[in-house]
């Protein structure tokens, strides 16, 4: 039989470093069961590269019992299936799996976080650290029993979902993070799996979770709910009325500048708004940022291009009209706050009157981790800003609107 190391991808092997924590954060399907029974299997029998020394007492954690069973046990990549040669044995009455070794693998559930006291351990693996019922307690037991060894380490395979001790555990400078995707993994799913997947779930957010194993998150105090965004999306626009690009543009064109929104949006025949594209620059000069917006108003046919002057005042218009001197510009300047413009626009997709037509997962990041004192870190919203400017001149238009369709 080929060895694990030599057949394993690069994502599924310990990283390097002097971790106490290796988070395997994947898709459904992308290997990270595999990947765990394979690290445990070698630590218990003490098998090089990945164990230099057998590791006599491991604690394998799953929401319930019957997961760690089920799944991590017994399950189709298992223990029990990526056994080599004499195979482990199972002691039900015990919890706990016996390899030839003497290594002992005790199985714990996270709806019983006093379960863990009195035992101590050399390595632990827990699977669907997300899932996990009492976490807290559960992830503080474990931890005070890492106490056997030299250097006792665990690792975590889950799917991500935004909870406090994932994303704690992804902060901090003791864990080693890997992310795999559900595609990566194609060779051993089934044919038609990926291609439905993609097709009904693509970069929503349920894709972007459990197929691309990203951490989709969101504020509490977020003006915009990411749910809504989900629920009012749409793939394709209607026959439109009037579209528009709007711009928002940066200060700067550096590196580590602003990036340029460019966001746009048309009035379905229906009366309801619906964003198009997100065209979005970063760190693009003025040159870059206009062919882009010219680019994308030619492409949709769009009636006028929108711009915020605050930040280059005439400039703006001017290296827009550089690119394309007969493009309808209207030049708009901010006089409120950003809370105050996007509160309205907020509104407007409470009452499902505006909807995505496809998936723009940079803008609604951006949208939901939009609270009263801005993004994140002190980050600009600049795709947010694009997109308010975008919703609220299509609130106030002017002339007759050309209809077309998509």
């Amino acid at each position: 039989m080929v060895p694990w190391p030599a057949i394993a991808r690069r994502q599924q092997l310990p990283p390097p470093g002097d971790w106490r924590q290796w988070l395997i954060v994947g898709g459904r399907g992308s290997g990270k069961t595999r990947a765990g029974a394979e690290w445990v299997r070698a630590l218990a029998l003490g098998e090089p590269p990945l164990a230099s020394r057998v590791h006599g007492r491991i604690a394998l954690v799953a929401e319930t019992l019957g997961d760690a069973r089920e799944v991590m046990i017994e399950g189709e990549s298992g223990l029990m299936a990526c056994a080599v040669g004499r195979r482990p044995v199972f002691e039900a009455g015990r919890r706990r799996l016996v390899f030839a070794s003497g290594a002992v693998a005790q199985i714990f559930s996270s709806e019983d976080p006093e379960s863990l006291r009195g035992y101590q351990f050399d390595a632990a693996w827990g699977d669907e650290l997300a899932k996990w019922r009492n976490a807290e307690a559960v992830f503080d037991n474990l931890q005070l029993g890492l106490r056997l060894g030299t250097r006792p380490r665990a690792l975590f395979t889950t799917t991500p979902r935004p909870v406090p001790l994932l994303k704690r555990l992804m902060a901090e400078p003791g864990t080693a993070v890997t992310q795999m995707r559900t595609a990566e993994n194609a060779g051993n799913l089934a044919p038609e799996f990926l291609a439905a997947m993609t097709t009904r779930y693509g970069r929503s957010r349920i894709g972007r979770q459990e197929l691309d194993g990203e951490m989709v998150d969101g504020r509490e105090d977020a003006l915009f709910d990411r749910a809504a965004i989900e629920r009012g999306r749409v793939e394709a626009a209607p026959a439109l009325g009037r579209v528009v690009v709007a711009v928002d543009p940066p200060a700067s064109s550096g590196a580590r500048s602003d990036a340029c929104g460019i966001v746009a949006a048309g009035t379905g025949e229906d009366g309801i708004i619906y964003v198009l594209a997100d065209a979005s620059r970063r760190a693009a000069k003025p040159m870059e940022w206009a062919s882009a917006a010219v680019a994308l108003f030619e492409r949709l046919e769009a009636d006028r291009i929108v711009c915020e002057v605050n930040q280059g005042g005439e400039m703006v218009e001017a290296v827009i009209r550089t690119v394309s001197p007969d493009v309808p510009v209207r030049s708009v300047r901010a006089s409120r706050g950003k809370w105050l413009r996007a509160e309205p626009v907020a509104a407007l997709y409470e009452r499902g009157r505006v909807r995505h037509a496809g998936f723009f997962p940079e803008l609604e990041d951006e949208m939901a981790d939009f609270g009263a004192e801005g993004l994140s870190g002190g980050r600009s919203p600049d795709r947010l800003d694009a997109l308010v400017w975008a919703v609220t001149a299509l609130g106030r238009v002017e002339g007759e609107p050309r209809v077309r369709s998509f």
